[in-house]
C-alpha cells in the first residue's frame, strides 16, 4: 500500500478544499493506505485559526478534519511563517507548528504527495 502526504494551500473557506481533503484521507485509510501527515501552507493556514466564527449553517470542516486525524494518528502540520504573515496567532487544538524544512524532510517517508 502507498503512503501519502496531503499538501493543502488553497483558501479553506472560499472553496470546499477541506471537504475534498477529508474525503481523500478517509478513502485512503479505508483502502489500507497510510496518510503520513497533512501540511497547511499559504492560504490554507486559515484552517488553524481558532478565532474564525463560522455561521450556524456552515459545517466545521476543520473540526471534522481534526477529529478524523486524531482518530487515525495523522499529524496536522502548518507553516509557522504563513500563519504569522496572515496574523493567525490563536491556533486550534490539533494542529502542530512546523516549517517548510520539516515538511521537506518528512517527504522522504512518503510515496506520494497530493496537493489541494
Amino acid at each position: 500500500m502507498a503512503s501519502f502526504v496531503l499538501y493543502i494551500q488553497s483558501d479553506c473557506y472560499a472553496n470546499p478544499v477541506l471537504d475534498d481533503v477529508l474525503r481523500f484521507a478517509k478513502a485512503a485509510v479505508q483502502l489500507g493506505h497510510q496518510v503520513n501527515h497533512l501540511f497547511f501552507y499559504q492560504q490554507a493556514v486559515q484552517a488553524i485559526c481558532a478565532d474564525i466564527d463560522l455561521p450556524a449553517d456552515e459545517p466545521d470542516l476543520a473540526g471534522r478534519l481534526i477529529t478524523f486525524a486524531e482518530a487515525h494518528h495523522i499529524p496536522l502540520l502548518y507553516c509557522a511563517t504563513a500563519a504569522e504573515k496572515r496574523g493567525f496567532t490563536k491556533v486550534r487544538p490539533g494542529f502542530t507548528l512546523a516549517g517548510l524544512a520539516e515538511f521537506g524532510m518528512r517527504l522522504e517517508h512518503a510515496d506520494r504527495v497530493v496537493q489541494f
